[in-house]
């Protein structure tokens, strides 16, 4: 049951949310479906008594397959922008590694909704998404999530968690080190979304799609710790021969691999240009500094990840 109080025009929701369906979450039976506390005290994965309890879940995905991502439950607070994680660890704890394998921005997890569908907690969401394993990263176990920062209502971040298995020919560390860190915000980090809007990640990778549905007003988060720098890579020398054998992947088949020394990857200045931009365009301003166009106006110029380059220019697609 839903129970909406206006404060002066403000919206408080107290209802049920929604429940991550594929992948299967971790403990089941004792997964609500409330946001991560305002606080992140219990991030990563709603931190409780019996998380990480299996009931019969098992994820199991190739490396370089697409896979299904659906919920339980009808209060989408109008959709939103979600991401797909994961980390090597079974149990993950606040100091994990997360790094993002998919993003949606906008339209997740419903499309064209202006608020809610409805106040049924154990009805099925009936849209469907998808997200990419990459081909080239390690096989193993560990744990996969998905985050989801709502629309309409109050500041928050979801976070669902379920056990991980990776199968294939394994793939390079440094490659899973090169994926772009979890967006987190809204959990007490200096990091917040924008209501009434879709955020826009800050690093949203490789493989991203953006879906409208009711609105087409795409905002970037606020606050010092949204638009963190990916984790320095060690120093190291990167070949060919670190990628596995194989046909290559949507992913791969967008980077040109060089043999290329290692540095950490650091925001840099640039004569980047001040217009007014196209949202969601990428500007290349050499093969190897490129910025985004979120809220109207560009990025920070940003190093690309090692032995990835990209052609000068103003497109939709930075690999173009």
């Amino acid at each position: 049951m839903k129970t909406v109080v206006s404060l002066g025009g403000f919206i408080a929701f107290v209802e049920a949310h929604m429940i991550m369906n594929a992948p299967v979450p971790y403990g089941r039976s004792s997964l609500n479906n409330s946001p991560l506390f305002s606080d992140g005290s219990d991030f990563p994965c709603k931190q409780r008594p019996g998380l990480y309890a299996l009931e019969g879940a098992s994820n199991t995905y190739a490396l370089g397959s697409v896979n299904p991502l659906n919920f339980i439950g009808t209060a989408v607070h109008g959709g939103g922008s979600c991401q797909v994680s994961i980390t090597y660890d079974k149990e993950p704890t606040e100091n994990s590694v997360w790094k993002v394998i998919t993003s949606i921005e906008g339209g997740c997890p419903a499309q064209g909704q202006t608020i809610n569908m409805g106040e049924d907690a154990s009805a099925p969401n009936p849209y469907q998404y998808e997200f990419s394993i990459p081909s080239n990263i390690p096989t193993g176990k560990g744990t996969i999530a998905w985050t989801w920062f709502n629309k309409v209502g109050n500041r928050e971040m979801y976070m669902n968690c379920g056990p991980l298995t990776l199968t294939g020919t394994s793939g390079s560390q440094r490659n899973f080190d090169r994926l772009p860190d979890m967006f987190r915000a809204n959990i007490g980090n200096d990091c917040y979304v924008p209501e009434n809007a879709d955020v826009a990640f800050p690093h949203p990778g490789e493989y991203v799609t953006r879906l409208n549905g009711a609105t087409n007003a795409f905002q970037a988060p606020t606050g010092l710790a949204c638009d963190s720098v990916a984790s320095p890579i060690p120093t190291s020398t990167f070949t060919d021969s670190d990628q596995p054998s194989g046909t290559l992947t949507f992913s791969e088949r967008r980077m040109q691999m060089n043999t290329h020394t290692s540095e950490a990857i650091e925001p840099i200045q640039s004569d980047a240009i001040e217009s007014v931009c196209t949202e969601g365009y990428w500007n290349c301003i050499d093969p190897v500094t490129f910025q985004r166009c979120v809220g109207g106006t560009w990025s920070v110029p940003q190093k690309l990840a090692l032995g990835v380059f990209c052609s000068p220019g103003i497109s939709s697609e930075l690999w173009a």
